[in-house]
């Protein structure tokens, strides 16, 4: 299977435009053969507090809509990055398009980062549960940025069956050695693919770090993406590497978890 992977620059408090910049991108993954296309964290709205405010829509919005049509229209399941408003309260979250149009899966952030500039549990409510869905005959598990430092979620979806963990992000620069570092430690330790699709650009008071890449369950890098620009990457993933992988080393099979208790 072929995933594209959409490194974007987001335009904060446009909606609209970044709708349209991920429509293109779809349509230009589906000529080059991909199957599914993953893009940000927040893509639709950036990643600033009195932004997503603003900005957040309801879960029938019109940037739902607009990714639901494209997907139908290509054939291209898609995760995205979304803001939501519900009921008096804001979730970060990465929703998933089947090829269909249909919503596939929602996952809210579990983990939400305490930062500086954007103090996420001050705006957000944080998620209780783990995601995943099921595109041909791969399961992929949904994570978003910050929870990438919290290796028991990534251990939990393996376990569950997942071969291929998406992570939509939008990860500074300024740490952007560590954003590599651990999407390849998850892919690594988990026997799986993993797939870290940040934005770039300037994004309020953030530089994000671009470097959107891919791991195979080896570990080995498959694609990297400059820290600068707009990019689309497209990569193969083959289940049975997973499989092959985890009979070689069957290191999950040798956990010892009665022993792990604090």
């Amino acid at each position: 299977m072929k995933i594209a992977l959409g490194q974007i620059i987001c335009k904060p408090g446009d909606p609209h435009a970044n709708l349209s910049t991920m429509q293109a991108l779809v349509r230009e993954a589906q000529k080059r053969s991909a199957s599914g296309v993953v893009f940000p964290e927040l893509a639709d709205t950036g990643y600033e507090p009195q932004v997503v405010l603003r900005n957040a829509e309801a879960a029938d919005g019109p940037v739902r809509r607009g990714l639901a049509e494209v997907a139908q229209e290509t054939g291209c399941w898609i995760v995205a990055g979304l803001s939501l408003r519900e009921g008096g309260k804001f979730y970060n979250t990465a929703v998933a398009f089947d090829a269909r149009g249909a919503c596939a899966a929602e996952y809210r952030k579990i983990h939400l980062f305490p930062g500086k500039h954007f103090c996420e549990p001050e705006i957000f409510t944080p998620g209780n549960f783990t995601t995943s869905f099921e595109s041909g005959n791969i399961k992929v598990g949904i994570m978003i940025c910050y929870d990438l430092r919290f290796p028991e979620l990534a251990r939990s979806l393996c376990l569950a069956g997942t071969e291929v963990l998406i992570v939509p992000a939008a990860w500074p620069a300024i740490r952007s050695g560590h954003w590599v570092a651990l999407l390849r430690a998850r892919a690594i330790e988990n026997q799986m693919y993993v797939l870290g699709v940040n934005r770039a650009g300037q994004d309020g008071a953030s530089a994000m770090g671009g470097t959107t890449c891919a791991f195979d369950p080896t570990g080995e890098e498959l694609c990297c993406a400059p820290e600068t620009g707009q990019h689309l990457l497209v990569i193969d993933v083959d289940p049975q590497q997973v499989r092959d992988v985890r009979a070689s080393i069957p290191c999950l099979l040798d956990r010892r978890p009665e022993t792990y208790r604090l």
